[in-house]
């Protein structure tokens, strides 16, 4: 039920948007283009309800971004929280947690199955399934659930590369912007994560997207995690350029998973 909601959500907030609000008075040095991603991001991102033809309402989801971002509540548009906007980041809304993700769900099961059902030109098909294997791994080693990966059927999990529309009311956009999304634990497309094939996907090898730091991400989010606001946490929903050689989860990462699955006792994480 609750990967259902989130698919009818997204369907919502991805249709196509147009300069629906009235611009108020601090936005007219601002272009109309601006203006249009600005209103289409907090869509997407702030669950921005453009039934209400107020600047208000775009204010005050504005604010809640600011305070998401630990910003100076301003309720304008500028140039700080713009920056913020344009870079690349998860496809899942900022705000689940407040409203599909209340129930927590998880997985009830001690064992998940994850199956990769499609890949990237970018990496050989053994180190994705390397790099997916160590994601996982990263959250096992902190609680009492572990993976299995089956290569036939129907997974709790299932992982893949796509671009464009691809099935599930949330299409991909191109290089940039949304890098990845995935749905929390559930039936149908309840902990499945997509990633976008037009990004240039890396092992940390060469420059581009590192594949380990948004798989790692994307299934905190199939394990039913939403976003964190500590922008040292993997869970963090905008993609960081930063020094992944000693790449790990963040307290934040380790007390949420914790407090959805339990700790993994000193015998089984020895």
């Amino acid at each position: 039920m609750v990967a259902m909601l989130l698919t009818l959500l997204w369907a919502v907030c991805l249709l196509p948007s147009c300069l629906a609000l009235p611009l108020p008075p601090e936005a007219r040095d601002t272009s109309d283009l601006q203006w249009a991603k600005a209103q289409d991001y907090l869509k997407r991102f702030y669950l921005l309800d453009s039934e209400r033809k107020d600047a208000n309402s775009f204010k005050d989801k504005l604010k809640e971004m600011e305070k998401f971002f630990h910003l100076p509540i301003t309720g304008k548009l500028n140039p700080r929280i713009t920056a913020i906007m344009q870079k690349p980041r998860c496809g899942v809304p900022d705000v689940a947690e407040y409203s599909l993700f209340a129930e927590k769900p998880k997985w009830t099961s001690t064992v998940v199955t994850y199956r990769i059902v499609s890949y990237t030109p970018d990496l050989p098909q053994s180190r994705v399934d390397e790099i997916v294997a160590k994601a996982l791994s990263l959250w096992s080693e902190e609680i009492p659930l572990s993976f299995r990966r089956i290569r036939f059927g129907t997974a709790d999990i299932e992982i893949g590369f796509a671009r464009g529309a691809h099935g599930d009311f949330h299409p991909f956009d191109g290089p940039g912007n949304v890098l990845a999304h995935a749905f929390p634990p559930g039936p149908g497309l309840g902990g499945d994560a997509h990633f976008d094939k037009d990004e240039l996907w890396t092992d940390g090898s060469r420059l581009g997207i590192n594949f380990l730091y948004v798989a790692t991400h994307e299934l905190g989010h199939s394990l039913g995690l939403s976003h964190s606001a500590n922008p040292d946490a993997v869970m963090y929903p905008t993609y960081g350029n930063g020094d992944f050689r000693s790449f790990r989860l963040a307290w934040d990462d380790i007390e949420g998973i914790q407090e959805l699955y339990g700790k993994k006792s000193n015998e089984r994480k020895r």
